[in-house]
């Protein structure tokens, strides 16, 4: 099913900008999670808020961008800011996701926003990250087929036990596959023709490295 609400939610982590990541952005509805306020600025893309504790984005960071309401919450808060911004997006009705600058920023924030969208994706019709040269997705029953052109290396990153496994398309395919959680089976994979995945059960996100033609 066509999202009927999509919303793009800007973090501080890195962005390349491509022509890709753009055209993902295209049309969505924005809000911005502290520093990632300046990634709109690069992507020439409209916030309707802008939310956080502001211990990141500088004053430069906001230039331009005074119309845009803040949200703002005291730095002793139990969440991080770009979950309060996932939080704002399903409060208006998002029914997928698209986040930018989820690679490249502190460990912890990547880790928590990625299990976090593996989480999401059991209640939206799609859930991607994306720092336009890496981007990952959560995994799904159904068979999904990215646009990977041959060469594009991936790995398979799970959260917890997973059943039913099956890559297709791969260097290294697999035929539903039972895992346990913590064996590095799936890392480093490589895409060798068409691509496509699905996951029975469990929680895995499917990382890609776009070195390949990403436009």
């Amino acid at each position: 099913m066509q999202p009927q609400n999509p919303f793009t939610i800007l973090l501080a982590g890195r962005l390349v900008d491509t022509p890709r990541v753009r055209s993902q952005t295209a049309g969505t509805r924005v809000i911005a999670a502290d520093a990632g306020i300046r990634h709109a600025r690069t992507l020439g893309l409209s916030p309707e808020l802008w939310v956080g504790d502001f211990d990141s984005a500088s004053d430069e960071d906001g230039n331009g961008f005074a119309e845009v309401p803040r949200q703002t919450h005291t730095p002793a808060k139990d969440t991080t800011d770009g979950a309060l911004a996932i939080e704002e997006a399903l409060k208006r009705g998002a029914d997928a996701l698209t986040i930018v600058g989820a690679f490249g920023g502190l460990t912890d924030h990547t880790f928590a926003i990625m299990a976090e969208a593996s989480a999401l994706s059991e209640q939206l019709e799609s859930v991607l990250l994306t720092s336009g040269d890496e981007e990952g997705w959560p995994m799904r029953p159904e068979p999904q087929s990215p646009d990977y052109t041959p060469g594009t290396p991936f790995s398979v990153l799970a959260f917890s036990d997973l059943k039913g496994l099956t890559l297709e398309g791969a260097v290294w395919p697999l035929d539903a596959i039972t895992m346990d959680f913590g064996d590095t089976l799936t890392i480093s994979n490589e895409v060798k023709t068409k691509l496509t995945a699905r996951l029975t059960e469990g929680r895995a996100l499917l990382v890609a490295r776009l070195v390949s033609k990403t436009g």
